[in-house]
């Protein structure tokens, strides 16, 4: 019974973030980032801590665009690696965020200057899919054998 409710939470979590458009213009990516954003969500202290030290900005700053700007936490991610790959201060991508922020995230990387297709946008794809894996790869071998089977092979 509890492991039957544990697959449906986790169903349900991740149903849940699903529904997240992020309008990247890309289908891969978005779908990258539904993945991001519902690891995040599992344990958005950490999530916040590893954001704050990788894109060097202050964990304050973070609470700020969840908790007054309503960003989600693959919308933050994303927000930070525009910042990154643009050479724009978060500030000005939270700028533009702000009055853009119905048009969608593709809207959002070009008016920073990331055109779809450049070398940025790539690069930005790319990121995305390495922290996807990244966490798929830190969830594996955490089980109480530590890979030692209880039976032989024949």
């Amino acid at each position: 019974m509890k492991n039957l409710f544990i697959i449906l939470l986790s169903i349900f979590t991740y149903s849940a973030s699903a529904q997240i458009s992020f309008n990247t213009g890309n289908t891969q990516l978005d779908s990258d980032l539904n993945i991001i954003n519902t690891d995040a969500n599992l344990n958005f202290g950490a999530f916040k801590t590893r954001l704050s030290i990788s894109y060097n900005v202050s964990e304050g700053k973070i609470k700020y665009m969840r908790g007054s700007l309503g960003m989600k936490a693959g919308e933050i991610y994303l927000a930070l690696e525009i910042s990154k790959l643009s050479r724009r201060s978060i500030d000005d991508i939270i700028t533009i965020y702000r009055t853009h922020k119905n048009k969608g995230w593709g809207y959002i990387a070009k008016q920073a200057g990331i055109k779809p297709g450049s070398a940025e946008f790539h690069q930005l794809k790319n990121n995305a899919n390495s922290k996807k894996n990244k966490s798929k790869r830190k969830n594996k071998g955490k089980g109480k054998n530590k890979g030692r089977g209880k039976g032989k092979w024949k």
